[in-house]
């Protein structure tokens, strides 16, 4: 079994910052990759950003220049700061973590409320 939590959504007004945080665990001998995805109501699940095993890190051209995703000490957690928000990016925020057979575990996700 594989858990995946995410931490530090919230209200915030618009220019303001927020951090999210996730961390995966259970039965993880090793991790391809982690990110953020978000759906909006109404709107389809969409890519925030990525980070893989050897540090690549890939972005939605929407948060480009704003978000910032990293790795914490452990190779299981990840974060995403998240600066200028928009109210479009007003969202539940899900982490995920993909191991080496290419499953992917999701967590419960985190609403991101951005008040303009």
């Amino acid at each position: 079994q594989v858990q995946v939590e995410e931490t530090g959504g919230g209200l915030v007004q618009a220019g303001g910052s927020l951090r999210l945080s996730c961390a995966a665990s259970g039965s993880i001998f090793s991790i391809n990759a982690m990110g953020w995805h978000r759906q909006a109501p109404g709107k389809q699940r969409e890519l925030v950003a990525s980070i893989a095993k050897g540090g690549s890190t890939n972005y939605a051209d929407s948060v480009k220049d704003r978000f910032t995703i990293s790795r914490g000490d452990a190779e299981n957690t990840v974060f995403l700061q998240m600066n200028s928000l928009k109210p479009e990016d007003t969202a539940v925020y899900y982490c995920y973590t993909m191991v080496p057979s290419r499953r992917i575990y999701w967590g419960q996700g985190t609403q991101v409320t951005v008040s303009s």
